[in-house]
């Protein structure tokens, strides 16, 4: 089975966070069963030089906002717009299998905006969601749903 394939965005190191546990988890479930996907990582900053992606990957993305509440009176992305930005370089965005959004939510409506805003622009799904650094049972589930997705 190929490898899933990530691109992400971690700014205060809950996704980074949440990411190497994902990544410990595919090690452990490679280990048992040799036909399970491991984890493979791309980190996009504002140092990343954009290149055109020849794999499938996934995305995962935070939610950070500044002013508007992000429903009706507008929002405005802040701290993520690289991986964005990287995700429309020329045709990246046909090879993006899905978005997994973080937040808080303690935000409501705006819990995993982004990554919806991503599910729009970039016309894939968002295939799951968690909070902050996320859980156990968190990462199994998110694991499971790409290995299905890919297979």
């Amino acid at each position: 089975m190929e490898a899933i394939y990530i691109l992400y965005i971690s700014i205060e190191g809950n996704t980074q966070s949440f990411l190497d546990r994902l990544c410990r988890y595919s090690d452990q479930q490679n280990a048992i069963n040799p036909d399970m996907p491991l984890v493979k990582l791309h980190e996009i900053t504002e140092q990343t030089d954009f290149k055109d992606e020849q794999d499938e990957f996934f995305v995962f993305v935070p939610t950070y906002l500044d002013g508007g509440n992000g429903i009706d009176s507008g929002v405005k992305e802040l701290m993520t717009n690289p991986l964005g930005e990287y995700i429309a370089f020329h045709n990246n965005a046909r090879l993006c299998c899905g978005i997994i959004g973080s937040g808080n939510l303690n935000f409501n409506e705006q819990y995993c905006l982004t990554a919806r805003r991503y599910s729009k622009n970039f016309n894939a799904p968002v295939i799951d969601d968690y909070e902050l650094r996320g859980t156990s049972s968190d990462i199994e589930r998110i694991y499971n749903n790409m290995a299905n997705i890919i297979k």
